[in-house]
C-alpha cells in the first residue's frame, strides 16, 4: 500500500513537470514563428505556454514547501505562526 502511495505522489509531481516543459517549448517556439497544431497565432501560444509554465512551476514549489513544512525544515518565514497575541489587562 505505502509502494502505491508513492508511486502516485511521484505521478502528480511528473505530470505539473511535463507541462511546465511543454509550456517552455511552446514559448520558444512561438519567439522562433513555428506555429504547434492548436494555435493560430504565436501571441496566443506564448501566453499559453507561459501560463502552464508558471502554473506548472508554482504548483512543483507549492509541493516542496508544503514538504519543508511538514519536516520543519521550511525556513522560519514561512513557518506558520503561532497565537502571539497580548492580552491587555
Amino acid at each position: 500500500m505505502r509502494d502505491m502511495q508513492k508511486i502516485i505522489a511521484l505521478l502528480i509531481l511528473v505530470i505539473p513537470a511535463i507541462l511546465a516543459g511543454v509550456g517552455v517549448k511552446w514559448m520558444r517556439d512561438s519567439v522562433f514563428g513555428v506555429l504547434n497544431e492548436p494555435f493560430t497565432m504565436t501571441a496566443v501560444q506564448f501566453g499559453v505556454g507561459l501560463a502552464i509554465s508558471v502554473a506548472g512551476i508554482w504548483f512543483i514549489g507549492g509541493y516542496i514547501l508544503h514538504r519543508e513544512k511538514k519536516n520543519k525544515r521550511a525556513a522560519e518565514r514561512f513557518q506558520k505562526k503561532e497565537n502571539t497575541t497580548v492580552d491587555e489587562d
